[in-house]
C-alpha cells in the first residue's frame, strides 16, 4: 500500500513539472515572438517572461535534484554538489517569489485608485518600482547565499573529522537549513504581496461604495479591471500562501527524507504555486488566452485522431 501511494505523488509531482514546462514554457515562446515580431515588449510581459523563465529553471532543478538523489545519493552530501544545489535552487526560487511579488505590485499600481500622494508619484513611476524592488530584493539573495555558502564550508570541515553519510545528522541538519534561510527570506515578499492584496480590495470598495453613491453602472471600466485583478490576485495569494507553508513545515521537520511519504505530499502541494500559477496567468491574460486557442485546438484534433486509431 505505501508503495503505491508513494508511486502515486511521483506521478502526480511529475505531472506538475510537465504541465508548469509545458505552461511557462508557452509563455515565454509567445512573449519571444510577439517581441521579435513588434520589435517591443511591454511591461507586463517583461515580467511575464522573466518569472517564466524562472519558474522554468525551479522546476527543472528540482527534477534534477530528485534524479541524481534517488540515482547517485552519494553524490548529495560532497561539498561542491551541495553548494551547486543549494545555491541554485536558491536562485531559482528568490526570482521566482521576486517576480511574483512585483507582478502583484505591478497590477496594485495599474488599478488600485487612491488620492494619496505618495501612492501617486509610485504609480507614476511603475516600472522604477518594479525595478528598484527587484534591486532590492537581490540585496537579500546576496545575505541568503553567504549564509548558506557559510554553512556547506563548516559542514564540510566538520565532515573531515568524523564518519559521514548521507544518513547522518548533520546531513539532515544541512538539508534543513536552506529550507530555513529561504523560508526566513520569503517571509518579506509575501508581506508585500498580502499587503498589496488588501490595499486592491480596499480600493475596489471605495470605488464600489462611490458607484453607488453616484448612481453609476457597476459594470464600469474601473470595476471590471479591480474584479479581474482581484481574481488574479486572490488565486497567486493562495497558491503563495500553500507554498510559503510548506516552506515552512518542512524548515520545522527533524528529518530530511525525500523518499518520505508526508514529504512527497508536501512537494506535490508546493509545486503547485510555479505549475498552477503558469496556467492562471495564461488564462487571465487575453494574448495568451487567445494564442492558446490554436494549441488546444491541435491537441484536441490529435486525440481524436488516437481515438479513431484505437481498438
Amino acid at each position: 500500500m505505501k508503495a503505491i501511494v508513494q508511486d502515486t505523488l511521483l506521478i502526480i509531482l511529475g505531472m506538475e513539472i510537465i504541465i508548469g514546462s509545458l505552461g511557462n514554457g508557452f509563455i515565454i515562446l509567445v512573449n519571444i515572438l510577439d517581441w521579435d515580431k513588434r520589435k517591443k515588449i511591454s511591461s507586463l510581459d517583461k515580467i511575464f517572461t522573466a518569472l517564466a523563465i524562472s519558474r522554468l529553471a525551479f522546476l527543472w532543478s528540482l527534477f534534477l535534484f530528485l534524479l541524481v538523489s534517488e540515482l547517485y545519493p552519494s553524490l548529495m552530501i560532497t561539498e561542491k554538489v551541495l553548494k551547486i544545489t543549494s545555491i541554485f535552487w536558491t536562485l531559482t526560487n528568490h526570482f521566482n517569489i521576486w517576480l511574483s511579488t512585483c507582478l502583484s505590485i505591478f497590477y496594485f499600481l495599474k488599478i488600485a485608485n487612491f488620492s494619496n500622494s505618495i501612492f501617486l508619484y509610485l504609480k507614476w513611476r511603475v516600472r522604477k518600482v518594479v525595478s528598484v524592488t527587484l534591486l532590492v530584493s537581490l540585496l537579500f539573495l546576496f545575505i541568503n547565499i553567504i549564509f548558506i555558502n557559510s554553512y556547506v564550508i563548516r559542514i564540510d570541515g566538520y565532515k573531515t573529522n568524523l564518519s559521514y553519510s548521507s544518513n547522518s545528522n548533520d546531513y539532515v541538519q544541512f538539508s534543513r537549513f536552506p529550507l530555513l534561510t529561504n523560508t526566513m527570506f520569503t517571509l518579506i515578499p509575501f508581506t508585500v504581496s498580502l499587503t498589496t492584496f488588501l490595499l486592491l480590495i480596499f480600493s475596489l470598495w471605495r470605488h464600489v461604495k462611490n458607484m453607488q453613491l453616484n448612481v453609476k453602472d457597476s459594470r464600469d471600466p474601473s470595476t471590471t479591471a479591480h474584479k479581474k485583478a482581484l481574481k488574479m490576485v486572490i488565486t497567486f495569494l493562495f497558491l503563495y500562501t500553500i507554498f510559503f507553508l510548506v516552506l515552512v513545515i518542512q524548515s520545522c521537520k527533524n528529518e530530511i527524507q525525500h523518499k518520505n511519504l508526508f514529504n512527497l505530499l508536501l512537494d506535490d502541494i508546493a509545486i503547485a504555486f510555479p505549475s498552477g500559477h503558469s496556467c492562471v496567468l495564461i488564462l487571465g491574460n487575453t494574448k495568451l488566452r487567445q494564442a492558446s486557442f490554436p494549441v488546444l485546438w491541435w491537441l484536441r484534433c490529435r486525440l481524436k485522431d488516437v481515438e479513431c486509431l484505437g481498438p
